[in-house]
């Protein structure tokens, strides 16, 4: 069964949960959960991945759809009659990108447990993105890695500034407290079935190694309703106090930029930073959050100063650095960006593990073809303007590992390099390319 005007009429609903949030910011809402309801719970259904991972039942997304109608029919007979109990989340742990040897956990739902958390997604969604900030850009409906990237790039270009706090939330995640976070969500949310619902997932528990263990804190990453809780808290603790209450207390201009637990605050000048670092400190701890001292640094980003010679720092952001340097006609100095080195070599490391490990298995052409495809997702997030260079560099080196690898797929080589870049001619790798443009 395929969603027709059911799913016009529940994005409608919603719609107009999100209009009254907006217009009025403080409103209260008292009844939510008859949104869970048959039309929503199939659309919920058709758009969950069916490729994902497996919770600790083994359910797959086809399998729950032999008997789709009387499986959600009885999934809302069990809400209804408070009978409804999450399963316990399936731990897994992948590698953290750019951080060799460093892992995150992901927590892998049931596929039933996925559609009742896509939909309490969608209405908390409903209700806090209206009154979300500008600065946050993490997982939000119409906002991506490149409108932060892009509102940072142009803050720095039009704005003085003398230092940037790079600030490391240390796993935040994993210690969003429960009980403080259900305070939050009561201020606005009175419908108490549907507050009870929440606090049952958060005590499921989370099944690693054949042991369960239960927790008063943290919300698993990879969980449908991560995303929007871990904004809704942040938004509380972080946006809210430092629209509020920083602005008001600083010398200069300042401006924070926040994409879910990736930060940067930009300073007029240099004694607000020190003091915003102090104060945001002790503004974590009283929410059980922590700041690591050693990864949060105040940066020195001057472009005066840089003009008169004297060095100045960079910083990375949503996997590129953002550093001063000398604009094209030679006459100004200006904020510029280039994809990280951390990010970089991350990925041509992963691009020789795949190679390494895939060699022998496909034949010459079929073996580039996927190659290739491995690249264009690359040039397409770093392709922004004055970054051509950076993803040139990355495309080079990951050709000569192309090369390099498929050279000891036997004892005599398949190529040499003057017969390798005929290939290459011939079938042709993705280009480095502009595919964001920042102009201002």
């Amino acid at each position: 069964m395929e969603p027709t005007e059911t799913s016009s009429s529940t994005e409608t609903k919603l719609e107009r949960i999100a209009w009254l949030s907006a217009v009025d910011p403080g409103k209260v809402f008292n009844q939510v959960m008859h949104h869970f309801n048959l039309d929503s719970l199939l659309q919920c259904f058709h758009e969950l991945n069916g490729k994902k991972a497996l919770g600790v039942d083994g359910v797959t997304k086809e399998q729950y759809e032999e008997n789709l109608i009387p499986n959600l029919l009885d999934l809302l007979d069990r809400m209804k009659r408070m009978a409804y109990i999450p399963g316990a989340v399936r731990l897994v742990l992948i590698p953290k990108e750019g951080r060799p040897g460093a892992m995150r956990p992901l927590g892998i739902s049931n596929f039933e447990d996925k559609i009742i958390q896509k939909m309490t997604q969608k209405v908390l969604e409903s209700i806090y993105d209206p009154i979300f900030l500008g600065n946050s850009y993490g997982f939000r409906p119409g906002k991506s890695c490149h409108n932060a990237i892009r509102a940072l790039d142009y803050y720095l270009f039009s704005n003085r500034i003398e230092s940037i706090i790079d600030v490391d939330l240390e796993n935040y995640f994993g210690t969003i407290d429960h009980n403080l976070l259900i305070d939050m969500l009561e201020t606005k949310i009175k419908d108490q079935r549907f507050i009870r619902y929440i606090i049952r997932m958060f005590k499921a528990g989370v099944l690693s190694k054949g042991e369960l263990t239960m927790s008063d804190e943290g919300v698993p990453q990879g969980s449908v309703c991560s995303p929007i809780i871990s904004n809704i808290f942040a938004h509380y603790v972080i946006d809210d106090w430092f629209e509020k209450v920083v602005k008001k207390h600083c010398q200069g201009k300042v401006e924070m930029f926040r994409y879910a637990d990736d930060m940067v605050i930009c300073c007029q000048f240099r004694n607000d930073a020190g003091r915003i670092k102090k104060a945001l400190a002790k503004r974590l701890s009283k929410f059980r959050l922590k700041m690591n001292e050693d990864k949060t640094r105040e940066i020195a980003f001057s472009k005066q100063d840089a003009a008169r010679g004297i060095r100045q720092g960079a910083f990375d952001f949503l996997g590129f650095t953002f550093y001063l340097g000398v604009s094209v006609s030679g006459r100004a100095i200006i904020p510029k960006l280039k994809s990280s080195g951390k990010r970089l070599r991350s990925k041509l490391k992963k691009i020789s593990e795949w190679m390494k490990k895939n060699r022998n298995k496909y034949p010459l052409r079929k073996l580039w073809e996927i190659f290739c495809s491995k690249l264009k997702g690359h040039v397409q997030y770093y392709g922004v303007s004055f970054n051509a260079d950076g993803v040139g560099l990355f495309l080079y080196k990951a050709r000569r590992i192309f090369y390099k690898w498929v050279n000891r797929r036997s004892q005599r080589k398949s190529f040499n390099w003057g017969k390798f870049s005929l290939f290459v001619k011939r079938f042709p790798m993705p280009k480095a390319k502009v595919c964001h443009k920042f102009f201002f």
